[in-house]
């Protein structure tokens, strides 16, 4: 390997910081503190009570899967960061509750059980302890105490206690949070609240009743179409989807089924979801990107009769003032008046593009259903050809009077708006083409600039073609905020519409038809009602079974339904339970829950992992995630107070977390309203790959370089490879597993080089050749602490000089400042400077002075806490730096250096002036031409030129 550490005792002192050193110190270390619990922080109540400063900081990395791959080293960046500045807090004094889980449900697990066989607990049991054994090598100081898995049965037995919470609770749309159900029934049976038939309470059967219940529910069942992957055996997300129609993992087809679901309301959280960001300290991007998820957008509701029908079509629009553009109509082919809607045959003249060839409407329709439930929503969205047929059904534009045709189509969707869209091509991209592909009419209703080349103008401009004198209504000239106004007005006075607001965000689909996940705390009665179980029948553990693969569906067959591989578990599913009211028989709910559900709360139970008898104990909840005291601003939400991970989380699991936060806090469960007060997202390290001339991957490290006239080329076993740039994985070959440098170099120089490759959010390219930089870095300080020949302190009791003292104090206060903004590239660059000048400053034999080789190695803690605890021991200390103390800058030593100009004037020094040392040209010349000597010497007029010599001297030509 390319500047691999010494390892040989061959011609190497014996005393030396070797790669063998390192390994030896860094075993011995991790288990003192091991045994010691360094890293354990006590709470105020439970199981891990103890004393607990008011001073505390929760750090939390988003969790890893334990994949069987093992790590690479660009898994474990953000793992040290957050370590370094765990560690870099708890010496100042912090509580520092720091640790670890596993977000352990999933379905790689199931697919290496659906192919051999093996339980998917022993498989991911397996993967943790390797990723645990990996990651305990870099000497993450974790409280191990607080470790959980979302496989763990006391783990889920409390994520099934808080769904059924949300099952149990409605959302308040008046007092803006989530109550339980209990009180919205109490509203029915007093009349406080009317049904939707306005029939007294009492009066409607049980089955009314509950109907009108679970239709409030934050955690409802329905029936949905959904995407199905059979090569997968369970349903994924939209954003599960590929533009291509193929599941992200593994590149099955998708095709869409109407299943009965399990739903949460999200979309009941959507403005608070939007506004509480604000409250955050979050990256802007990842902001942006949450509130663009959520879609908020103010417009207008828009109803269009329907000719010779009593139903009429109601859509959502951002543009209703381009409503006299409006020249057709489209609905999405599982809109439900679609059935109604659609003519018995084609009116006379229908224009052959608009039947899809068929011979009816109810034809064309059917035919072009069944190949859009085919395609995914994305490709849908994304489909650049636009296809569609007519319903033979028409609708009235109400601005004009004009009847316009109404169409199915596949771009438009059911989950956003109301399913229908008002197609303005002169104003949107998507309808213009569809327009043009059916030859449909173009109204253009805002003034494109002179210079326009046509198609879809989708810029500003004033309203144009959108009179109407016979109703009163003239938005001709107008601006679009005034002719928005005006139009939503008259849709109101008129009843044609009214204003409104959207979102694009829809309800949570939380059921998948796999085996490794939670179950759901629910089962069926004889009457098909879902029951939530009593709390003290959880956990509904997973049962035994002897098949992992789902029973899927014939994707011809309209008929045919998907099976969970829980439905084969029937003397689990078939059982005999008293809810209440006596013995009865029930079915178990045979989904189970996605993966996103452990990863909704465990920020909670690493508070308080043992409790068995609340999810987390209200003490110790307000004690680590609480509001701030009102000093810290009266907007404080609560919540982590560093949570560090990929951009990639930055919409859904974010925003799944918060939700159930805020359902929580809501009911009165927990104190912070939000789950994460600061995010940080770190970038990736990755690498260079080469590929043959075949296009095949080759081994990374034996590719070698070789410069020629046109640049440099790279070679693998003497032929010419290309190099590409991207990820680091083992299909790549360019992997880089953290044991191999921890052999090469020790865990603690991985440590540094990975936080000094850059700005911890930046991404960045890994260079074997470079870590022994960091490397040798750490034997220049333990050098100057120990005599390599003999194992012996080369310290001495001298007193540093002036100089070196300012040296020290300036390190101490920029990496204080460097650790506290997670800037560790740049603590690292002042580290290395303080010790260069160490080194060049004390002899070998003159040693180094105490004063100042104790605070570096109080310095490089965080960074290198193995090297640190040793040299700090060897220094005689008997306790642990781990909890400080921390270098604290004098302030003495941070007066700025300075420096005297003289002045001359003509050639003649006439004054001189002290600046800052640092100071610039024109600060230093202001200052010269603001001195009073030099003032008199002008008598009042312009020097024709002022020359400064940069340390020297300053030169006046009057």
């Amino acid at each position: 390997m390319s500047g691999q550490a010494e390892t040989s005792t061959e011609e190497v002192p014996q005393y030396r910081y070797t790669a063998e050193t390192a390994v030896e110190i860094e075993q011995r270390w991790q288990q003192r503190w091991e045994e010691r619990g360094t890293f354990h922080a006590p709470n105020p109540a439970g199981s891990l009570k103890g004393d607990v400063p008011e001073d505390k900081l929760f750090v939390q990395d988003m969790f890893p899967y334990p994949s069987g791959a093992g790590l690479h080293v660009g898994h474990p960046l953000g793992f040290i960061g957050t370590d370094v500045y765990a560690r870099y807090h708890r010496m100042l004094g912090r509580n520092v509750l720091h640790t670890m889980g596993f977000d352990s449900f999933g379905l790689p697990a199931e697919q290496y059980a659906v192919q051999t066989g093996t339980h998917p607990r022993t498989t991911t049991e397996q993967n943790i302890e390797r990723y645990l054994r990996q990651i305990r090598r870099l000497g993450l100081g974790h409280d191990e105490r607080r470790r959980i898995a979302t496989t763990d049965v006391e783990f889920y037995r409390w994520t099934q206690w808080i769904f059924l919470q949300i099952f149990n609770a409605w959302y308040d749309t008046e007092a803006r949070r989530a109550r339980p159900i209990a009180e919205l029934e109490e509203q029915f049976a007093s009349g406080a609240r009317a049904t939707p038939d306005g029939r007294p309470w009492a009066e409607l059967t049980r089955a009314e009743q509950r109907e009108i219940i679970d239709s409030y529910r934050l955690a409802y069942v329905s029936e949905a179409p959904v995407n199905w992957a059979p090569g997968l055996g369970t349903v994924v997300a939209n954003e599960e989807v590929t533009a291509d129609g193929l599941t992200e993992r593994g590149n099955f087809p998708v095709f869409r089924r109407n299943l009965k679901q399990w739903m949460m309301r999200i979309t009941a959280y959507a403005d608070r979801l939007v506004d509480d960001l604000d409250r955050l300290d979050w990256p802007e991007k990842v902001k942006t990107m949450q509130r663009n998820w959520i879609g908020r957008s103010q417009g207008a509701n828009v109803v269009f009769p329907l000719d010779g029908s009593a139903h009429h079509v109601e859509v959502f629009t951002t543009r209703p003032d381009t409503l006299f553009g409006v020249t057709y109509l489209v609905l999405a082919p599982e809109h439900g008046l679609v059935d109604e809607l659609t003519a018995d045959a084609w009116p006379a003249g229908v224009d052959d593009r608009w039947t899809g060839g068929a011979a009816t409407p109810a034809e064309a329709v059917a035919q072009y259903r069944r190949a859009a439930s085919m395609k995914s929503d994305l490709d849908r969205q994304e489909n650049k050809e636009k296809t569609g047929v007519f319903t033979g059904a028409w609708a009235t534009n109400p601005v004009n009077g004009q009847q316009i045709p109404v169409f199915i189509a596949d771009y438009v969707l059911m989950g956003y708006g109301t399913g229908a869209i008002m197609a303005v091509p002169g104003e949107d991209t998507r309808d213009h083409e569809f327009a043009e592909v059916f030859g449909l009419p173009i109204v253009r209703t805002v003034q494109p600039p002179a210079d326009f080349e046509g198609g879809a103008y989708t810029g500003a401009g004033p309203r144009i073609n959108s009179a109407n004198p016979e109703i009163g209504l003239d938005l001709n000239g107008l601006d679009l905020d005034d002719a928005k106004k005006a139009i939503i007005s008259w849709l109101e006075e008129q009843g044609h519409g009214r204003g409104t607001v959207q979102y694009k965000l829809r309800d949570w689909l939380f059921a998948r038809q796999r085996y490794w996940g939670e179950p759901f705390p629910i089962v069926y009665g004889e009457d098909g009602v879902p029951l939530g179980l009593p709390e003290d029948q959880l956990p509904v553990v997973l049962p035994e079974v002897e098949d992992y693969s789902p029973r899927t569906f014939d994707p011809e067959d309209a008929d045919s339904k998907p099976e969970p591989p829980l439905a084969k578990a029937t003397a689990w599913a078939n059982v005999e339970l008293d809810l209440g009211d006596g013995l009865k028989h029930y079915e178990r709910d045979t989904n189970v829950m996605p993966q996103w559900a452990g990863s909704c709360w465990y920020q909670l139970r690493y508070i308080d992992p043992d409790n068995t008898e609340r999810f987390v104990d209200p003490a110790n909840e307000q004690y680590w995630m609480g509001k701030r005291p009102a000093e810290h601003g009266p907007s404080d939400p609560g919540g982590v107070d560093l949570y560090v991970g990929g951009v990639e989380h930055a919409v859904l699991h974010l925003l799944y977390s918060r939700f159930w936060q805020k359902v929580l806090f809501d009911l009165g469960h927990l104190s912070a309203e939000e789950p994460y007060r600061r995010l940080y997202n770190q970038g990736y390290i990755q690498a260079y790959a080469y590929t043959d001339s075949r296009g095949v991957y080759v081994p990374a490290e034996e590719v070698t370089e070789e410069s020629t006239e046109r640049g440099v080329r790279y070679l693998y076993q003497g032929q010419e490879v290309r190099r590409e740039y991207g990820k680091m994985g083992k299909s790549l070959k360019n992997s880089v597993s953290p044991d191999e440098m921890a052999d090469a170099y020790g865990a603690d120089t991985l440590r540094l080089y990975e936080m000094a490759m850059g700005p911890l959010d930046s991404s960045r390219p890994w260079a074997t050749k470079d870590v022994v930089g960091s490397h040798r870095f750490l034997q220049r300080l333990w050098r100057n602490v120990v005599d390599e020949n003999t194992g012996e302190l080369r310290v001495t009791d001298e007193q540093p000089d002036v100089e070196m003292l300012r040296a020290l104090h300036k390190t101490i206060a920029g990496v204080r400042e460097d650790y506290a903004e997670l800037r560790f590239n740049t603590a690292v660059a002042k580290l290395i400077e303080f010790n260069n000048r160490i080194t060049k400053a004390y002899s070998a034999a003159a040693g180094t002075p105490r004063a100042v080789v104790e605070p570096l190695v109080l310095m490089v803690a965080p960074l290198t806490p193995h090297l640190a605890e040793e040299l700090w021991s060897r220094l005689g200390h008997e306790e642990s730096l781990a909890h400080g103390p921390f270098p604290v800058a004098d302030e003495e030593y941070l007066v700025e250096d300075t420096a005297e100009y003289p002045i001359q004037v003509n050639g003649k020094v006439r004054s001189r002036v002290v600046v800052p040392a640092s100071a610039a040209q024109d600060a230093v010349k202001a200052a010269a031409l603001a001195d009073e000597k030099i003032v008199a010497a002008l008598n009042g007029k312009e020097p024709r030129k002022v020359i400064v010599v940069p340390g020297r001297l300053v030169n006046v030509v009057a």
